[in-house]
This record gives structure tokens, C-alpha cells and sequence, in this order.
């Protein structure tokens, strides 16, 4: 049984589209904020997770997936709204595509990112010298499953790239379904060149041109873009997650991001059931602008 569950709101491929998340008791959630970053070793919310090794407890993550692999609408937590449903990236009024770049059809893995997590603009990351890119840390999910947008996955963590994105730190996780039937054999970055060769030089490759067709030059990466372990990767896990303890107890300046949450019990950012089930009702389809979105859609697909 999943431990949570998704709710559509508006139409698909329209800038009013969201995507709420509910928990196992059918009540409205931020995944941003609620959803644990942890998996517990034995079971969650009283249900039991696969059986993994004693050493990889501590190496299970939650992980909410954005955009699934060979698609190409960037979809994304809103992190700037109440209950931080997924939506479709809006740029210059327009919604966003990543543009297919050579051999590949979209997004190369399970793209999303991991709750409880966040990239702090105000704090400077020791190892790559940048500020961080106000987002929670991103996820390529590199297992044989194409997974669904709004999926709640449990992953093992193999290692971390460093882009560097317009000057901000911007990481990327390495991880793995542990429900995917080769899980097993992967437990650092060097299993991945050693058993899907070529697949971090197809990463690499990715993140360094997927924003030049846009007009935008190539993009840059920390250690001469090397992937980082498996241990270097969990250290960096820790350092986003305090950084998120401190936006959700307000001992930071979160800026414009919404900290609405309904699990933690400490925050001032906390708000009830009943006030969660309102936000979401006052979501409205508003379906002026489908039909030119629409437009874009099947332009895009070169229809």
C-alpha cells in the first residue's frame, strides 16, 4: 500500500495544473516539508519497507519524482506555494521543455529531488565556493523503471555531481530505485560505470548542454565535473537538510519560499488539517489560457 497519494488539480499542460500530495490517511501534505527525508530501516508510518542490508539503513532516501525518464516537460515542486504541489516550470509566460539533446529524448532518468532538503542562497557551499540555488536537492534516479510524476520512491544514494548553474551550487544525486531488480548489485559511483558504462559521461554531457538550445552558454561544474561517492554525497544530504530545519524554525531568511507544513510540530510555519483541505479548495481551474498552452503542446510534439 502507498504511503502517499496524489491529486490533480487544473488541466494537464496548463500553467494552472497542480499536483497536491496526501499522506496515508487521506489528509493534504507539503511533500517539500512533510514527506520524512529518511526511510526507517524496518517500516514507515507502520508499514514495512523492502529488506535491504543492515549497512544500507542509513542510505535509504525518500524521494518525490518531478519528471519522469524521455519526457520533457520540466516539472517541479512550487516551492513559493502553499503545500508545494507540483507544477509545470513557467518561463516568459510560456511553459517549459527541455529541448532533446542528441541521442536523447527528454530527461535521461527519474529526475525529482529529496524532501526535508534545501539548496540555502544565503549560505556559501565550502567545496564548490557558490551560494545555493534555493531549491531542495535533485535526484537522477538511474534505475530500469520509467516512473510516474508524483511517485514517492524509496532510493540509495551512489554519489553527487556539482553543477554549477548560472553561479549557484545546484548538486546532483546519482541514486537508485531499491525496488529495482538490479538495486542490489550498486552500492557506490563506481558501480554505475560498472554496470551502465557510459551512463555519468551521458549525465555530464546532459547537464553541460541541455540549456544551450535556449541561447544560453554550456554550463559548469565544481571538481572538473567529477562524481563525487557515495560518502561525499550523504555528507552533502546533511548539510541541506539542516539548512531546511533552520528555514522551517524561521532561524533563517527563507525569502519567498512558503514553509506551510502540517507534520512539524515545531514549526511556526505549521498549519491544521481543515486549514491544509482549504488551501487546496481554493485551487480553481481557471481554463483561459489552456487553449493557447495547448497550442504550444502540440507545436512542440510537431503536430
Amino acid at each position: 500500500m502507498a504511503l502517499y497519494h496524489t491529486e490533480e488539480r487544473g488541466q494537464p499542460c496548463s500553467q494552472n495544473y497542480r499536483l497536491f500530495f496526501k499522506d496515508v490517511t487521506g489528509h493534504y501534505i507539503s511533500p517539500f516539508h512533510d514527506i520524512p527525508l529518511k526511510v526507517n530501516s524496518k517500516e514507515e508510518n507502520g508499514i514495512p519497507t523492502k529488506k535491504a542490508r543492515n549497512d544500507e539503513y542509513e542510505n535509504l532516501f525518500n524521494m518525490i519524482v518531478e519528471i519522469p525518464r524521455w519526457t520533457n516537460a520540466k516539472m517541479e515542486i512550487a516551492t513559493e506555494e502553499p503545500l508545494n504541489p507540483i507544477k509545470q516550470y513557467v518561463k516568459d509566460g510560456k511553459l517549459r521543455y527541455v529541448a532533446n539533446i542528441f541521442p536523447y529524448k527528454g530527461y535521461i532518468w527519474n529526475y525529482g529531488t529529496l524532501p526535508q532538503t534545501w539548496e540555502d542562497p544565503g549560505e556559501k557551499d565550502k567545496s564548490t565556493n557558490c551560494f545555493g540555488d534555493n531549491d531542495p536537492i535533485d535526484v537522477c534516479e538511474i534505475g530500469s523503471k520509467i516512473l510516474s510524476c508524483g511517485e514517492v520512491i524509496h532510493v540509495k544514494i551512489l554519489g553527487i555531481l556539482a553543477l554549477i548553474d548560472e553561479g549557484e551550487t545546484d548538486w546532483k544525486l546519482i541514486a537508485i530505485n531499491v525496488n529495482d531488480p538490479e538495486a542490489s548489485k550498486f552500492h557506490d559511483i563506481d558501480d554505475v560505470e560498472k554496470f551502465k558504462p557510459g551512463y555519468l559521461e551521458a549525465t555530464l554531457n546532459w547537464f553541460r548542454l541541455y540549456k544551450v538550445p535556449d541561447g544560453k552558454p554550456e554550463n559548469q561544474f565544481a571538481f572538473n565535473g567529477e562524481f563525487k561517492n557515495k560518502a561525499f554525497a550523504l555528507e552533502v544530504i546533511k548539510s541541506t537538510h539542516q539548512c531546511w530545519k533552520a528555514l522551517l524554525m524561521k532561524k533563517c531568511n527563507g525569502g519567498a519560499i512558503n514553509c506551510t507544513n502540517v507534520q512539524i510540530s515545531d514549526s511556526p510555519f505549521r498549519c491544521t488539517q481543515e486549514e491544509a483541505r482549504s488551501l487546496v479548495e481554493s485551487v480553481l481551474s481557471s481554463p483561459n489560457k489552456e487553449s493557447n498552452e495547448e497550442e504550444q503542446v502540440w507545436h512542440f510534439l510537431g503536430k
